[in-house]
């Protein structure tokens, strides 16, 4: 692995545990960095422990996230109202979950959790091996009722199945699999049936999300070279566990055609999501930093043109997330912690054209 960034890891492994709460964060100034040109009215949403990966109910009205409070063991799944601050957990409170995700329809919700084999939380990965991600095969796709009644299993295929995330027709699934003894992309019906392998190349293919007109995918990949680099992927994925090396951002069809690589710019590049206006996305990297461990989001075009650096804050800065109304970004944020090692939730007024 050509960058190090140590300081992702409680992030891109995720995150809270407890029950409802209201976050108490108080009034502030604005959090926005010097440099910050996009945003404005930047606010804190949540305090203490790790809280990431928030995003938005498809009529804009909630958030849906990912933490770890303070004291809790694993990470479990809230959701939060931006305005008031009102935070509810609404996964089963067992097991390790990840992924969230609202359906179109804003009803229901989405999560992969590994509760229904083992109400205690999985192991964490040993990292005597290196710089390494669990796989948990013990993931499956969960739906669930807004209030998390009504829980029922999309997956049943033996291996990992998470990072499920909603078309805006509501009419298909997007999720990584192990299924077939790689880390690739498929696509399945609200149900769970009717699954379609989407990607078919030795490697790490997730975090995939639909246009805002449903036509096109983004996703982060991680694809080894021949020889030993391929070896290491694949005895590490047999003992459930990822070297993820450098990562780049890939687009294609939403039926898996015309797939090309958007970013070439080494590092770690991840959790790509869609400005409303379906031409540009913003994503996490650490390309800028030689020793990987300061991670900033950007926008880029489709084209891989218009290459924007959005925050200047040093530690962690990543999966943003617009408003469907282009308005606000929602990011994940080490800003503000005291000095802690502590991820928060932050809100920011979107500056379009500063």
């Amino acid at each position: 692995m050509k960058h190090h960034y140590p300081v992702s890891l409680a992030i891109l492994c995720l995150i809270i545990s407890g029950c409802a709460v209201e976050e108490d964060v108080g009034a502030t100034a604005s959090l926005a960095m010097e440099g910050e040109v996009h945003l404005s009215n930047v606010r804190q949403l949540t305090s203490g422990g790790e809280n990431a990966e928030a995003y938005w109910a498809f009529d804009g009205s909630q958030l849906i996230y990912q933490a770890r409070k303070p004291g809790a063991e694993c990470d479990q799944i809230y959701v939060l109202d931006p305005e008031s601050g009102d935070t509810r957990m609404v996964s089963t409170g067992e097991g390790r979950t990840t992924c969230s995700y609202f359906y179109p329809s804003g009803n229901e919700i989405l999560y992969s959790s590994t509760h229904h084999h083992n109400a205690a939380c999985p192991p964490n990965p040993d990292f005597s091996m290196g710089y390494v991600w669990p796989v948990y095969e013990t993931y499956d796709v969960f739906a669930s009722n807004l209030d998390g009644s009504g829980l029922r299993q999309l997956t049943t295929e033996e291996g990992y199945d998470a990072e499920a995330t909603f078309s805006p027709a509501g009419d298909r699934i997007v999720f990584t699999s192990a299924r077939d003894g790689d880390l690739e992309l498929y696509s399945m019906a609200p149900d769970g049936s009717d699954v379609i392998r989407l990607t078919d190349r030795p490697g790490y293919d997730g975090g995939a999300f639909y246009s805002p007109d449903g036509s096109k995918i983004i996703w982060r990949a991680h694809y080894p070279g021949e020889g030993p680099e391929l070896e290491d992927y694949r005895r590490l994925l047999s003992q459930g566990l990822l070297r993820p090396g450098e990562l780049e951002i890939y687009i294609m069809d939403a039926d898996g055609s015309n797939q090309r690589q958007l970013t070439q710019l080494g590092g770690a590049n991840f959790a790509p999501y869609w400005h409303p206006s379906g031409e540009k996305i913003v994503f996490s990297s650490n390309h800028h930093d030689p020793d990987g461990r300061d991670f900033e989001i950007y926008m880029i075009n489709l084209d891989g043109s218009g290459l924007t650096r959005i925050t200047y804050s040093e530690g962690f800065d990543g999966f943003p997330v617009f408003s469907p109304d282009g308005q606000h970004l929602v990011f994940g944020s080490n800003r503000n912690n005291g000095g802690t090692s502590d991820t928060n939730v932050f809100i920011g007024e979107w500056i379009e054209s500063p």
